[in-house]
């Protein structure tokens, strides 16, 4: 059986290290883009990109490489994703930010998908694209991001009903608060939001998952996350085309 090959976007840190060290473990090539190469991708993925796929060049130059170097694509993982860390909300978000957002969130993801797609087609393969709870339950002070979102959990849904008749099936996963370090860093937006709260990091974080309504009392895991990635990836749920799984320990209230 040929190995397959995998790319994965967003791979340095987080839920798509944690999708580059899955999908490794289970054979595939792994190629994991970021704009810094971290150590960690190093030993995770068996080809390391570094690419910045905010620029309208970046996703072009990445397909381009790995198809270079092992001949085509099987799966693509668009995970890439980041919001800014803030407390403010609507007005304080400036048309630069709204930009960059939806450059980097969404049109990032669009222009990887078009460049991998010929290579999808022909072997028949898959896209997952990461999206967030976020999307259906926004929130004030990252209202860009879920807009972002929003459109992308949207045009994920068109493309499987585009590509699902061609063979590619097209799937979302969309966490809500995961431990990542958007939450645990000491500049990140879990950090932003225990200095407006006034307490520290750590009082913040574990009085959150009861403050948010996480019904399972934590915070999810990024292997978690790549759990359900990895279905999605391998092939032992072909019939699984349009979905969008959830996974925000249980925050969302709504059907």
């Amino acid at each position: 059986m040929a190995v397959k090959t995998a790319v994965v976007t967003g791979a340095s840190k987080g839920i798509g290290l944690a999708v580059a060290r899955a999908l490794e473990a289970d054979g595939f090539r792994v190629a994991g883009a970021a704009r810094t190469i971290t150590p960690e991708l190093k030993e995770a993925a068996t080809l390391p990109v570094a690419v910045d796929l905010s620029t309208p060049a970046g996703p072009a130059e990445l397909i381009e490489q790995v198809s270079a170097e092992f001949g085509g694509i099987d799966v693509l993982v668009n995970n890439v994703g980041a919001f800014t860390p803030r407390t403010s909300g609507f007005s304080a978000i400036s048309d630069e930010e709204w930009q960059h957002t939806f450059e980097l969130n969404f049109f990032g993801v669009v222009r990887t998908i078009r460049a991998a797609l010929p290579g999808l087609v022909e072997r028949q393969g898959a896209i997952v694209n990461v999206s967030s709870a976020r999307a259906r339950g926004p929130q004030p002070p990252t209202s860009d991001y879920g807009a972002a979102k929003a459109a992308l959990t949207n045009l994920s849904k068109a493309l499987s009903m585009e590509l699902g008749p061609k063979g590619v099936r097209v799937n979302t996963v969309s966490p809500g608060p995961t431990r990542t370090p958007a939450w645990l860093d000491s500049d990140g937006f879990g950090a932003g939001l225990a200095a407006a709260s006034g307490k520290s990091l750590e009082e913040f974080l574990e009085g959150f998952p009861a403050a948010a309504g996480l019904t399972t009392g934590r915070l999810t895991e990024p292997e978690e996350v790549a759990e359900i990635v990895r279905l999605l990836a391998s092939g032992r749920a072909r019939a699984v085309n349009g979905s969008d799984f959830v996974i925000d320990g249980g925050q969302l209230k709504t059907i």
